[in-house]
């Protein structure tokens, strides 16, 4: 048979020299086309032009995320031909990206080029590694390896994408409380909830800043025109909370039917506070019964040994010594 035993170290051999070469030579294409537009881009460029300037304040003038360097360009170009169905603005692959707070334009193709990359990458180093180091394996079990890390380079970044999003999503919430007694305390001073919003973004520089960042990119968005209520909306899908959604909620109710906001937002910090009471008191509740477990299986039976060994050992002498 064509797939026998004997022939299948040959196979996978010429699968991962079939990808290297094609690996070396898009990095080949890529970097010679990076090169080409590079002298392209400095024909046209005037010296001491304002586009130069501009360019240069690229970074500060981009708040969506610092530039990537070559390998992320790389990435980025292979995300984009990996993925042709998808597009980097779409607004739902977009949102995904912005709750694990990567803000970066083409932080969704980087992201495709490097599970494209993973999925290739790691089984090719699998097969040459158990090819070339480790004999010990079966050669029937080296395809089946290339397929599992295959798919392992495919699972791997969507499961640190979801572990980042999961971290940053507690890490905002902590946060919450200090943001919400802090917009109660400007309000309550006279401020209007715009520069109370900036103020509290800028109180919780240090102690919170992925909060207060969010919060400052509503501020920016407010003043680029958008509406508050499309701009708070906007702040609720970045932070994927419930409690932000209720007070989005609460704030847009009170603007549309011009009620106080200090007092709405007193009664929302006050009805917040009950309600992270109760899910304190919930989760210590269910201590007792998690605990039944671990006290069952580890502390239990050391226990039995202590107690009850002594006497089993002195009943099993007096017996055997009649």
């Amino acid at each position: 048979m064509i797939f026998s035993d004997e022939n299948i170290p040959l196979l996978v051999a010429a699968l991962a020299f079939v990808i290297i070469c094609l690996l070396t030579l898009g990095l080949i294409i890529h970097f010679r086309a990076a090169g080409h537009r590079r002298q392209l881009i400095e024909k046209m460029r005037p010296e001491d032009s304002e586009w130069e300037i501009i360019e240069k304040d690229a970074q500060s003038l981009e708040i969506t995320g610092k530039q990537g360097g070559a390998f992320a360009r790389f990435l980025s170009s292979i995300g984009m031909k990996t993925s042709p169905g998808r597009t980097a603005d779409d607004a739902e692959i977009k949102l995904k990206f912005l709750r694990a707070g990567l803000r970066g334009r083409n932080v969704p193709t980087i992201f495709w080029g490097t599970k494209f990359l993973l999925a290739v990458g790691l089984p090719t180093l699998f097969a040459t590694a158990s090819l070339l180091f480790f004999k010990v394996i079966a050669s029937s079990h080296i395809l089946p390896g290339t397929m599992f890390f295959a798919a392992l380079g495919l699972i791997l970044p969507d499961m640190w994408l979801r572990v980042r999003t999961s971290k940053r999503k507690e890490r905002l919430a902590k946060g919450l409380p200090d943001a919400l007694d802090l917009m109660v305390v400007c309000v309550e001073a006279g401020m209007g909830l715009d520069a109370a919003i900036s103020r509290v973004g800028e109180e919780l520089s240090l102690s919170h800043p992925e909060l207060s960042r969010e919060l400052n990119i509503l501020n920016l968005e407010m003043r680029a025109g958008k509406s508050r209520d499309v701009a708070l909306k906007n702040l609720a899908d970045r932070m994927d909370n419930d409690d932000v959604h209720s007070l989005v909620t609460l704030l847009i109710q009170t603007d549309r039917f011009g009620t106080s906001v200090a007092q709405a937002l007193r009664v929302f910090s006050e009805s917040f506070r009950t309600a992270r009471y109760q899910r304190a008191e919930e989760i210590a509740a269910k201590i007792g019964t998690k605990l039944i477990f671990p006290l069952v299986l580890f502390i239990f039976p050391s226990l039995f040994v202590v107690t009850l060994g002594p006497a089993l050992i002195t009943a099993y002498r007096w017996v055997v010594k009649g």
